[in-house]
């Protein structure tokens, strides 16, 4: 039994050191490949294409009038079912100055809000589980953007919120 283990092991071991002796030729080869490519390489004239720079010719008007548009259409308005939880009521666009998921959190801002002569009011979006405090609530998109304009100097996240009822 040993000797066959001894055999096999000879064996094995003659045919590992056999197997991997890498050819002298292979290595020749690929040597002289490289060198053909290389000498096409040098054989063939790389061409140089000149740049000849483009100039558009500038032309002066001169500004007798600017006309600021104020696109009311491109500010963004989040839509969410929301009831009233603390306050007189929403009209279609809303002021949004704060959003927490704790009431008291939400009736300290409303009181804060209220101090500084706004008619804050607390609703709940439901879907979500959140309490938005209103600063001012308006019929017009017009109005509503006006002022959430000016609530950003103090509160810059402040956004609008479409009512859905």
């Amino acid at each position: 039994m040993k000797k066959n283990i001894v055999l096999c092991a000879g064996l094995c071991l003659a045919m590992v050191f056999t197997g991997c002796k890498s050819s002298e030729s292979a290595y020749k080869k690929a040597y002289e490949k490289a060198q053909a490519q290389a000498a096409q390489q040098v054989e063939a004239p790389v061409q140089q294409v000149a740049e000849t720079p483009v100039v558009t010719p500038v032309v002066t008007k001169p500004a007798n009038q600017t006309q600021v548009v104020d696109n009311m259409d491109n500010v963004t308005v989040r839509q969410e079912r929301v009831s009233v939880v603390n306050g007189a009521g929403l009209k279609n666009y809303s002021v949004v100055v704060g959003s927490f998921s704790v009431i008291a959190n939400a009736e300290g801002l409303q009181q804060r809000l209220k101090n500084a002569g706004y008619s804050a009011q607390i609703v709940k979006n439901d879907d979500r589980n959140m309490y938005r405090v209103i600063a001012s609530t308006f019929d017009s998109k017009a109005d509503a953007v006006q002022s959430r304009d000016q609530l950003r100097a103090t509160y810059q996240d402040a956004w609008l919120l479409f009512y859905t009822r």
